[in-house]
């Protein structure tokens, strides 16, 4: 009687046992697989130090996981079985929408942070990045403003200190991904770190840096097909040879822009006004870049054609001819304008 009461015990205990481990794996299920987080867009930012039963607990008061032991027993089971092991990365973290817990925990294995996208395409000035800036919530357009000419520290290897005015020309155009909370001095610093590296490829020395891109910022102004960008630099090298002022518009528009007066159309005013970026009135380069130009640009001011080309224009079909005569570039504009009438 004894050694039955004991095995029915014992069925009844394996039982007990088994609905245990049902309910278990059924509150693992839940947990684990079945989604859950926020209906709108919720940051977490997981600082650099931060352990696994610290980011959990974030996670869970951000309402992004169910269970923080549950998160924390999901990132031990993964880490000792192998399967996605890795450490958590520290960043700011999205989410918009409820997900599995596996999911959340795979985007911070894989460091998938939240990111603002910034393009910066080949000639922006300073006051074009400045409201890319502000167009992104990065920063506000004054401030970015201040900090791009208050920080020229930051090209002091290739301008001697002192003698910029700001980063122009050294902002190079790219694509990037900052944090949102990324500062202006980082943005910055990050911009011209990668026109460092763009000009060590192209073979740049410091002392060919500054006059290199205060050129090709002209040529980027100027030109937009790359096949022509060599002949337009030969232009204004064969200009500054001779001892003529360059004559070019953008620098005449950049002087406006840095007074503060540019309208959208040049006057007469203007192409007669007291800067040293007017090249109809002053001869040799303007004292720094107008712009932020793009590789092609820079290639062109580093190699430029061997051309006895002293003028061009625009014609209609949105190229360039160039001359080398007064009367020949004379008669280039004269066709330009009859190609321009309705």
């Amino acid at each position: 009687m004894t050694r039955i009461l004991k095995e029915v015990a014992s069925v009844r205990v394996l039982k007990v046992l088994v609905v245990i481990v049902v309910l278990v794996g059924l509150a693992v299920s839940f947990f684990v697989y079945v989604p859950y987080g926020p209906g709108s867009e919720t940051f977490v930012d997981v600082l650099p130090g931060t352990g696994t039963v610290g980011i959990a607990r974030q996670l869970q008061k951000a309402g992004i996981v169910r269970s923080a032991l549950a998160f924390d027993a999901l990132v031990i089971w993964k880490t000792a079985s192998g399967h996605g092991a890795g450490s958590l990365k520290a960043g700011e973290y999205r989410f918009d929408h409820a997900a599995r817990m596996e999911e959340v925990y795979d985007r911070l294995r894989r460091g998938d942070v939240y990111t603002v996208t910034l393009v910066i395409p080949e000639g922006y000035n300073i006051f074009d990045i400045a409201s890319a800036v502000a167009a992104a919530k990065l920063d506000s357009r004054g401030d970015f403003l201040n900090a791009e000419r208050k920080n020229t520290e930051l090209i002091a290897e290739w301008v001697p200190q002192g003698s910029a005015s700001s980063l122009e020309g050294y902002l190079f155009p790219d694509t990037y991904k900052f944090s949102r909370h990324a500062t202006p001095i980082l943005m910055l610093t990050t911009m011209v770190r990668e026109f460092g590296q763009e000009a060590g490829r192209l073979g740049m020395t410091p002392d060919q840096v500054s006059r290199t891109v205060t050129m090709a910022s002209l040529v980027e102004k100027e030109v937009h097909i790359d096949t022509e960008r060599p002949e337009v630099v030969s232009v204004f090298e064969n200009r500054l040879a001779a001892g003529m002022p360059l004559q070019t518009d953008p620098t005449v528009i950049y002087a406006s822009l840095l007074r503060g007066t540019w309208t959208g159309v040049i006057h007469q005013s203007e192409l007669q006004s007291d800067s040293a970026y007017n090249t109809y009135t002053r001869t040799g380069l303007p004292p720094g870049p107008i712009c932020n130009p793009g590789v092609a640009a820079l290639q062109a001011a580093l190699h430029p054609a061997k051309t006895a080309y002293l003028y061009f224009v625009a014609n209609p079909a949105g190229t360039t001819k160039f001359a080398a005569t007064l009367a020949e570039h004379n008669a280039n504009v004269a066709a330009y304008r009859m190609g321009m009438k309705p």
